[in-house]
């Protein structure tokens, strides 16, 4: 599906170069890690020496850089090491599953709940390798597994297999202490909580396009788990108001801890389906929370629900094209909910996590034949490329998106000397290109007449 629409944009030749290559790149972790500085709590210059302290403990070593990005000014970037290629497999193997998998690739140790399998005679404290199940075959509590698993490094194990697996075992804390990853990237567990946020660098992006200002009225609509709501109440120094909506009631709390975490008063989080947000008669009981009246916010962030092909490592894309197409319309009406709350000037941000045409260029293509009262607008900063041909958009308005694709960088692991030579503007230049598959439109509707 998504490479048929590559055909109609491409041929089939390159598309099928384009698809290989996308694969590919969505199989590896981004080359940085990215975290987005509390800068409510502090400054990015205190954060960044208090991060390379603590990382040159983690790594004991290999002398890994902080970078600063000119354009961001709120991210710390650094650089994941990796794949190794020398690491020694041990007998004794811990199978996870694909999501945990992907923790570990970016930095994570093993927790006991993604543990899927292990060896039969493990014992705490033993040197075991660790593998990732990706296509969720492993039978829970399996003594061997024989199928498609992929090598994650090694670790020690916290606990021996009897306790992982007991009825009344532990069912939380660590389960292996990673020592070995393939890729190396720092350990983010319980380091500077309230001044640190993990963010992928294009939705820390999307922030700035909105570009909140203090004492304005914002609605996140789909807001969990809150990396993008806490990131706009930074922005407008915590005054003003922050609307983040989410339809589940466990992802709703899991914003509120981050605000709490972060410090941030601004933010009201309300477990609330956004296709029902727009309300049409004023009621009576002057509640803050949802559903809202018309034109009730000065601007709107739909980070939408989608297909997440964009997402970072993946290595087996399990959607079924029925689950891909599906998207397309809960987008739809989400969309028309979010132009209708919008302020005449207001500004709307709409934004995916994935590449394909249908969730993205098309969508963008369908709102302005649909709204006449939406223009696209340029955005600032413009890290990405421009957005893909096939949906009937015109190249002017194509210059004026911005799409993240992790198929136009080729492949390269990085080592320590790679490092060491590299000058910091491409090491940037190279984290801008090298991260999650994302989108971003801009909107402005215009004051009516």
């Amino acid at each position: 599906f998504f490479h048929f629409q590559l055909i109609t944009a491409l041929g089939t030749q390159e598309a099928e170069n384009k698809y290989q290559s996308l694969l590919s790149r969505l199989s590896h972790p981004p080359s940085f890690t990215t975290v987005r500085v509390n800068t409510h709590l502090a400054s990015v210059k205190h954060v960044k020496k208090l991060l390379f302290e603590e990382i040159q403990k983690q790594f004991k070593g290999p002398y890994v850089p902080v970078l600063e990005h000119p354009k961001l000014r709120d991210i710390l970037l650094i650089p994941v090491i990796g794949p190794r290629q020398d690491l020694k497999k041990h007998p004794s193997e811990v199978i996870v599953g694909a999501q945990c998998g992907y923790a570990v690739l970016r930095g994570a140790h093993v927790y006991v709940p993604g543990i899927v399998s292990t060896s039969r005679f493990m014992k705490a404290g033993d040197l075991v390798s660790v593998y990732s199940d990706i296509e969720g075959k492993c039978k829970r509590g399996a003594k061997e597994f024989e199928g498609v698993k992929v090598f994650l490094g090694n670790g020690i194990s916290e606990l021996s297999r009897s306790e992982i697996f007991s009825s009344s075992g532990p069912l939380k804390g660590l389960g292996v202490r990673m020592i070995e990853p393939v890729y190396l990237s720092p350990s983010f567990d319980n380091v500077l909580p309230s001044h640190l946020f993990l963010q992928n660098l294009p939705s820390v992006v999307v922030s700035h396009i909105l570009n909140p200002q203090p004492g304005e009225k914002i609605l996140d609509m789909c807001a969990a788990p809150g990396g993008k709501a806490t990131h706009l109440a930074t922005l407008m120094h915590d005054q003003g108001e922050v609307i983040a909506m989410d339809r589940i009631a466990k992802k709703v709390k899991k914003i509120k801890l981050n605000a709490e975490l972060l410090q941030l008063n601004c933010i009201k989080a309300f477990c609330y389906d956004g296709t029902k947000a727009l309300s049409v008669e004023k009621r009576e009981d002057e509640q803050e929370g949802p559903p809202f009246l018309p034109e009730s916010f000065d601007r709107i962030l739909l980070d939408a629900p989608c297909s997440g092909m964009g997402q970072r490592p993946n290595m087996a894309y399990s959607s079924t094209l029925k689950e891909v197409t599906s998207y397309q319309p809960l987008q739809r009406k989400l969309f028309t909910v979010a132009v209708n709350l919008l302020k005449p000037g207001g500004v709307l941000v709409y934004s995916t996590c994935t590449i394909t045409l249908s969730e993205n260029e098309e969508q963008v293509a369908w709102a302005l034949k649909r709204f006449p009262c939406l223009q696209l607008h340029p955005q600032e900063p413009h890290i990405g490329g421009e957005g893909m041909k096939g949906a009937g958009l015109s190249l002017d308005q194509l210059k004026l998106l911005q799409r993240f694709d992790p198929a136009t960088v080729t492949l390269q692991g990085m080592d320590i000397n790679s490092l060491q030579d590299s000058r910091e503007d491409d090491l940037i230049s190279l984290a801008n290109k090298d991260c999650i598959g994302f989108f971003i439109a801009k909107f402005i509707k215009s004051k009516s007449k």
